[in-house]
Formats: structure tokens, C-alpha cells, sequence
């Protein structure tokens, strides 16, 4: 990695951790938004992965996010685990119902992202119906909130933050070491011709499994991070649409061929939504959101984290020449 990526990169976390609580973590209501696109955000991540890498599009993350959350509340709940441990069991109990899912790496293009939709419609019902352990319709109370570490609450807004921060961050390092090796420039290739990679040995049908169960990892482990932090959970909540196409939408407004593109596009969709969209337009708020993101199809396919990063080449190249 170059030096001036490095300083870059260190930068943006440096500010991410302390000048966003510093500069927010006084407005309780702002940063649980920001906590919300965060959530968005790694849940968009998870599917870009799966998009990026895997050539596959899903319209099932509800499901994974879903099942997260279920996974990680009951383990706590009953089981009296603690929150960090039935976090990842929750991003684990996701990646076993991606393996579930495998017998539908069959199938391409729209008949894949319907079959995984369907998926999720399962998960939805069994969660709904299966009363003695889920509690069904009316779900599961008194969740238990983020732990206290060091002194520090974490249930609170500014707490986290950190904690979510944290999460994308990691997935995110995760994302770019997949990327960046021998597994992520086959999968790559395979955008170009699936056929060809195959005829030179790559086993694609291994390689897409592979990345749909470290997407429902992601997507998993993100809701279980919001089950403990809402301290609730009901089926139609916790498998709800939204879970699909917020996280579509702002993965394509982001650039969903970048890393970070993804959560960029997240804050920035559902903060501009929040905060001012749906002040000004409180019916209807949400149809702003598909003229944005056609406009940004429009005028940069590839998404916003790469128009800025040419906008930003363009600057430094005319100081150059100045």
C-alpha cells in the first residue's frame, strides 16, 4: 500500500472515531441516525461483496440480517451468553443459513436474487410460526444492551457508534484482503467470462459459495449488532424489505464496486433522507431518494466514491500544472 494511501487511510479513522463523537456524540438523535446508516452501510458492504466478487445479485440479506439477529438475541436471552460471543455466534448462525441456501448457486442472474428472496420469506415465517423459541409475532423483549467496557457504556449512542464503527472497519480490512488475493482476481475475472476461468482450472461454483457465506457473515453480524442495540426483535422487523433495497440503493448511489463506496453511499442516502428529506417532505419523502439515485446513474455510473476520487485527481493534477 502506498504511503499517501496509508496517511490517507489513518486520517479517515482518526476522524471517524474521535471527531465524529466529539462533534456529534451531544445530539442523541443525530448520532442514532448516523448509528442507523452505519448499520445500512455494513449490510450494503455485505451485498456489494457478494456482487463485486461473487457476480451474484441478491435480494435475500434480509435473511442473513435476519437470522443474525435472531441467532444472537435467543443466544443471550436464554442462554445467558455474552453479547460479544452471541454477536459472532449471530453472524455464524447467518453463514449456515447461507449454506442452506448453496443448492441455489445453480441457478443465474434474476433466478438466483428470486430464489434467495424466497429464502428469506421461509425465514420470515419459520420466525413468525416457531413461537416456543422465537416468540413468534410478538418477538423477543428486554434484549440485552451492549455491554460496558473499561468503564465505558456502550448501550449508549456515542458507544455505539464505536462498536458499529468498529464492525465496518474490520469488514471492511476483511473485504480488501479477499480483493486484494489470488481467490478475489479469479472471482474478478469471472465478471469478464465464467466459462473461460473455468477452462483454465478456477472452480467458480466454489469460489461463488465461498462469498455468498463470508456475505452472510457481514449481513449477520450486523444484525445481531442491531438486535442488542434496539433491545427488540419481531419477524416482520427483523426480515423486513427494507433490509434489501435501502442497502441496494446505497450500494449502487455509493459505488458498489468499491470497499467503502457502499457505506458512503449509506450515510450519505439515508442521513440526506433523514434529516432533511423527510423534514421537508414528510409523505412521500422517500421518492427524492430514486431521483438521486437515477441522477447518479445518470451522470456517474460507477457511483459517488469514484466521482469524488476523480474529482479529487483532477484538483491535485491542475496544482501540479499550476
Amino acid at each position: 500500500m502506498k504511503r499517501s494511501t496509508l496517511i490517507s487511510t489513518a486520517g479517515l479513522l482518526l476522524a471517524a472515531y474521535i471527531a465524529v463523537p466529539l462533534a456529534l456524540g451531544g445530539n442523541q438523535y443525530v448520532m442514532s441516525m448516523v448509528v442507523a446508516a452505519l448499520v445500512i452501510g455494513g449490510v450494503a458492504m455485505s451485498w456489494a461483496l457478494l456482487g463485486n466478487l461473487g457476480g451474484m445479485v441478491s435480494f435475500g440479506h434480509a435473511a442473513f440480517f435476519g437470522v443474525g439477529a435472531y441467532v444472537s438475541a435467543l443466544t443471550t436471552v436464554k442462554l445467558d451468553l455474552p453479547v460479544f460471543a452471541a454477536m459472532l455466534l449471530g453472524g455464524a448462525g447467518a453463514t449456515i443459513a447461507a449454506v442452506i441456501m448453496l443448492p441455489v448457486l445453480r441457478l443465474r442472474g434474476p433466478y438466483f436474487a428470486l430464489a434467495i428472496l424466497a429464502y428469506a420469506h421461509i425465514f420470515r415465517i419459520l420466525a413468525t410460526e416457531w413461537s416456543a423459541v422465537t416468540g413468534g409475532a410478538g418477538g423477543i423483549n428486554n434484549i440485552p444492551a451492549l455491554p460496558t467496557v473499561f468503564g465505558f457504556d456502550l448501550a449508549n449512542k456515542t458507544g455505539a457508534y464505536l462498536v458499529v464503527l468498529t464492525l465496518v472497519v474490520c469488514c471492511a480490512f476483511a473485504y480488501s484482503r479477499i480483493r486484494a488475493s489470488h481467490y478475489g482476481i479469479a472471482l474478478r475475472a469471472m465478471h469478464d467470462s465464467e466459462d473461460a476461468t473455468r477452462v483454465v482450472g478456477v472452480n467458480s461454483t466454489l469460489l461463488k459459495g465461498a462469498m455468498l457465506l463470508v456475505s452472510a457473515f457481514m449481513a449477520g453480524l450486523f444484525g445481531a449488532f442491531n438486535a442488542h442495540y434496539i433491545n427488540f426483535l419481531e419477524p416482520d422487523y427483523a426480515f423486513n424489505s427494507l433490509w434489501v433495497t435501502l442497502p441496494i440503493v446505497a450500494a449502487i448511489f455509493g459505488g458498489y464496486r468499491t470497499i467503502l463506496g457502499p457505506v458512503l453511499g449509506a450515510v450519505v442516502v439515508y442521513l440526506v433522507d433523514q434529516l432533511i428529506f423527510k423534514s421537508l417532505i414528510p409523505t412521500g419523502h422517500q421518492l427524492v431518494l430514486g431521483v438521486l439515485l437515477v441522477a447518479m446513474i445518470v451522470f456517474s455510473p460507477s457511483g459517488l466514491l469514484p466521482l469524488l476520487h476523480k474529482l479529487v485527481k483532477g484538483k491535485a493534477k491542475e496544482k501540479q500544472h499550476a
